[in-house]
């Protein structure tokens, strides 16, 4: 099993890039977001692998995080390496992290291959789903927000509804919420 390349970068396109090893040229399926982090001509990634019958697949990443929502959105019923690279290329893992838990299915139909179906099974199979083992401070802010709002009475819907897509922190989504939530 394939964990790492690294090597001088012979093609660089939005999608992949041609990686010489030793005299041995790999070609490495990688998101926008890797593709863009990859200024040098010395490169290092981290790799997932994928044996088929008809096709050994190399997907690199810049960084652990976006390996972790890769591999996770492997483990989705219906969801491939295709679809799976392009939530990568979309959407940051903190930005990622967030859509899903504020389960917000219009940000997530916005990928390509990703219809409404399929956004639900994601949001509801990765209702845990963290960067790096640990929060992210917006992800975090989103959590407090979301149970002070609650323990005022509010429904978990409506609250998710009030906060999809916005940003700050606890005080300024309470009160972005609030304001939301008193014209419904």
């Amino acid at each position: 099993m394939i964990v790492g390349i690294e090597g001088r970068v012979e093609v660089k396109e939005p999608t992949y890039l041609h990686i010489n090893v030793n005299g041995l040229i790999y070609e490495v399926n990688v998101s926008i977001n890797t593709s863009n982090a990859v200024q040098e001509k010395e490169v290092k990634l981290l790799v997932t692998q994928i044996l088929r019958e008809d096709a050994n697949l190399l997907y690199g990443f810049a960084n652990k995080s976006e390996k972790k929502m890769f591999d996770t959105l492997l483990k989705i019923n219906g969801v491939g390496p295709k679809v799976a690279q392009a939530v990568c290329s979309t959407f940051t893992p903190e930005t990622f992290a967030r859509i899903v838990a504020s389960k917000d299915v219009g940000l997530l139909k916005r990928v390509p291959g990703i219809g409404p179906k399929a956004a639900s099974r994601i949001l509801v199979e990765l209702a845990d789903f963290i960067v790096d083992g640990e929060e992210s401070p917006a992800l975090a802010d989103h959590n407090e927000a979301m149970l002070a709002l609650e323990s005022l009475g509010f429904k978990k819907e409506a609250i998710r509804k009030a906060l999809a897509g916005e940003s700050g922190d606890t005080a300024t989504l309470v009160k972005i919420a609030l304001k939301k939530l008193q014209r419904l």
